[in-house]
């Protein structure tokens, strides 16, 4: 096994092939082809390789900041970047993976600027799950803007979630219900690390997310547009149920023990409440962002 593969190429070998040929697809060619190697089938096995090296430094948000790239993890992630035809920079697998999915491997080199052959010990190593199922990739990070001027349904804003599964939750969950993109504030989660990527099952690839350096100012100007603010509190008189959604709408979720912050509860059309019996104090943030965009949905179904 040699550890070592020219950069800006896809190859591996077919699976059944004999280990002196390997499918090679250079980037700006619509068709792979064969190519002839005296040397057996090409491998990472070292984690001393410069490419694990890089990948390992997309683990920590710093790392993601620097190489402006972002970290997918397992099967499921890299269907949903491919089903998207997001552009992939690296794709590493075992061979037990490839073998197992070949249709999506290739669909995968396709799409990726290198695609590397790995070994188990490798690829624990590229990996932050403690079980990999035997695929990672990396790609560019994505920068969503949102433009303030353009909202014309419903946006999610969030100030100050921590929680990486709730992030994702969120965002899974304004996905499906048909949200126009989720609003963050510069100190809430990574949008971008991998638990939050797991969380949101892949629906992070179909929403737009952006963070806002100043969230209140945003949420402001958006107000003094017209767009209708709906802020979440336990002490309002109204229920989520009593709003009118149709409107172009920012939905106002704070952080999981504080809540939101006055300044951000002062900017809201409405104060709103969801009824718990007695004895509950609150919802977790993403059951409570789950409820209020299901009846915005359930509104927007109605009028259809």
């Amino acid at each position: 096994m040699v550890d070592a593969h020219d950069s800006g190429s896809c190859g591996a070998s077919l699976p059944g092939s004999s280990p002196g040929f390997r499918i090679s697809r250079q980037k700006g060619f619509p068709f792979a082809f064969f190519i002839c190697c005296a040397e057996p089938q090409n491998m990472l096995t070292s984690r001393q390789n410069p490419l694990v090296k890089l990948i390992r430094k997309v683990h920590k948000p710093k790392g993601r900041q620097e190489t402006n790239l972002f970290l997918l993890e397992g099967t499921h992630l890299l269907e949903e970047a491919c089903a998207v035809e997001y552009s992939l920079e690296t794709v590493c697998a075992t061979p037990e993976w490839i073998e197992n999915h070949p249709q999506l491997w290739d669909t995968a080199t396709k799409q990726a600027s290198r695609c590397e052959i790995v070994n188990d010990f490798v690829l624990q190593a590229l990996a932050t799950t403690i079980q990999p199922d035997g695929v990672v990739a990396t790609a560019k990070r994505k920068t969503q803007n949102l433009e303030e001027s353009t909202i014309s349904s419903l946006i999610v804003a969030l100030e100050t979630i921590q929680d990486p599964g709730n992030l994702g939750t969120i965002i899974r969950t304004a996905a499906g219900a048909g949200a126009g993109g989720v609003w963050l504030s510069d100190d809430s989660a990574d949008p971008e690390q991998p638990k939050v990527l797991r969380a949101s099952a892949g629906a992070w690839f179909r929403l737009p997310v952006a963070r806002k350096p100043d969230l209140t100012a945003s949420v402001s100007r958006c107000r003094d547009n017209g767009v209708q603010v709906i802020a979440t509190t336990a002490a309002a008189q109204k229920t989520y149920w009593e709003i009118d959604y149709q409107k172009p709408t920012i939905i106002l979720l704070g952080n999981e023990g504080a809540g939101l912050s006055a300044s951000l509860l002062k900017l809201a059309s409405h104060q709103v409440q969801i009824p718990l019996n007695n004895g509950v104090e609150s919802l977790n943030v993403a059951m409570a962002a789950a409820v209020i965009l299901y009846e915005a949905q359930r509104q927007q179904q109605k009028r259809d």
